[in-house]
């Protein structure tokens, strides 16, 4: 064998080497990019309506209706894990969840730091009174005590309204929206500024008991919240979250859970 064919036989070799190589790492990345067997959904568990414990200790909610179902058709197991809600961002990124699907806004600050679905349901949030309370609209508030959610959007909302929120004396933060309405009720604060599914919710259930004063704190909107590196998961959640949108599953349960159709259609 001459020198000319010594030289090619050797580029022929490293380049198969190469090519092997390369279609194994294309492979191994492909498998990484699988939906797991089981996937773990990190939420609050006391947030209803979107998921919380009913009489029987289950876990019920709009959105633990929602998740079932699209882990059905995505043809994964799923597993409920509540968690600290002020620490749903670092509880994602250690994996001890794979999802955050429980109510969660959508914000620019989130959104820098987790991925999210395409939006399936629309929000605001409340301003609420006892209702036997003088106070009629947000300046009667002023130098009063209301309680809000530790981790919730109602804080970010308070952020965007600084001359609302210096103008009170105290803003208490709780762990859950419950015991902030806990305390309402019984006078230990005068107001609560709550996510709207929430607060409409509790009110209904605490019929004559509440008043809201105000609507205009913002408009928000619900997405799942995920791992940016988790793209096969979200590309195949969002196409899952349109099939429900366009079969009228969503309806459906927003029907169930709201009495009408609050959600977004995800397109």
């Amino acid at each position: 064998m001459n020198l000319k064919k010594v030289i090619l036989a050797g580029m022929l070799a490293v380049t198969t080497a190469a090519m092997i190589t390369g279609c194994g790492g294309q492979d191994k990345k492909a498998a990484d990019q699988k939906l797991p067997d089981k996937i773990v959904i990190g939420l609050d568990d006391n947030f209803p309506p979107m998921g919380f414990r009913n009489e029987s200790g289950e876990l019920v909610g709009f959105d633990i209706d929602l998740a079932k179902e699209a882990a059905k058709r995505l043809g994964v197991e799923v597993e409920f894990k509540p968690i600290d809600w002020d620490s749903k961002e670092a509880a994602l990124q250690s994996k001890q969840v794979d999802l955050l699907w429980n109510g969660l806004t959508i914000t620019k600050d989130r959104s820098e730091k987790i991925a999210f679905s395409k939006p399936y349901m629309k929000n605001a949030q409340l301003l609420v009174v006892r209702a036997d309370s003088p106070i009629t609209d947000r300046a009667g508030l002023a130098g009063k005590i209301i309680g809000t959610q530790e981790g919730s959007s109602s804080i970010d909302a308070l952020d965007k309204n600084k001359e609302f929120e210096n103008s009170l004396q105290e803003v208490k933060k709780y762990g859950d929206f419950v015991n902030a309405f806990m305390d309402l009720e019984i006078g230990r604060t005068d107001g609560v500024l709550v996510d709207s599914v929430v607060g409409r919710y509790y009110m209904t259930k605490k019929e004559g008991k509440f008043k809201v004063i105000d609507d205009k704190m913002g408009d928000e909107q619900f997405g799942v919240g995920m791992r940016k590196d988790d793209k096969v998961l979200q590309d195949k959640l969002n196409d899952v979250l349109k099939q429900m949108t366009e079969d009228g599953t969503m309806t459906k349960l927003s029907d169930k859970w709201f009495g009408e159709d609050i959600t977004i259609p995800v397109k």
